[in-house]
């Protein structure tokens, strides 16, 4: 099935999931607000713990620009609980257990990984703007650097220094 990928100026699909800490996070409690909505592919990996803890450590400068950051997976609440508590992660790290938020977004991808093909999430973060339209994409994240990036358009989409 070949969807049309989501574009800047798009609407936000909607979503309601399961979250860490006994959260429920959805499309319509975030109306009228922005947040970052960001896509990674296992939670306690590497890769995505170092992006989860770099969001982590810059929550409040996000909070003060009036922005949510929600991580989400295909991983199960209790493999999100027992992550966030490793690391102290305070935002919410939504379990897409039935996979309709990664395909709606289209980051449930065909990867290859040492020559053997899979389907998995491409890490992609959204920025959605408080009338609930995608302001920035990135797709395909390098972790390096991506968090402040992130920061530097949420700043330019709020007005917050």
């Amino acid at each position: 099935m070949d969807t049309i990928p989501l574009a800047v100026g798009d609407q936000a699909p909607a979503f309601s999931m399961q979250a860490s800490g006994d959260r429920t996070v959805d499309l319509a409690s975030l109306k009228g607000k922005p947040f970052v909505l960001y896509f990674y592919p296992k939670a306690d990996t590497p890769g995505c713990t170092k992006e989860a803890c770099g969001f982590n450590e810059t929550l409040h400068a996000f909070e003060k620009a009036g922005l949510t950051i929600i991580g989400v997976s295909r991983d199960p609440v209790k493999k999100l609980d027992a992550f966030a508590a490793k690391y102290g992660l305070t935002f919410a790290l939504a379990s897409d257990a039935d996979g309709s938020v990664t395909e709606a977004y289209g980051v449930w991808v065909q990867k290859t990984l040492y020559g053997k093909t899979s389907m998995g999430i491409e890490r992609a973060t959204f920025l959605i703007g408080a009338d609930g339209k995608i302001a920035h994409i990135w797709r395909k994240v390098k972790v390096d650097g991506h968090v402040e990036a992130v920061m530097n358009e949420a700043q330019a989409l709020t007005g917050a220094a």
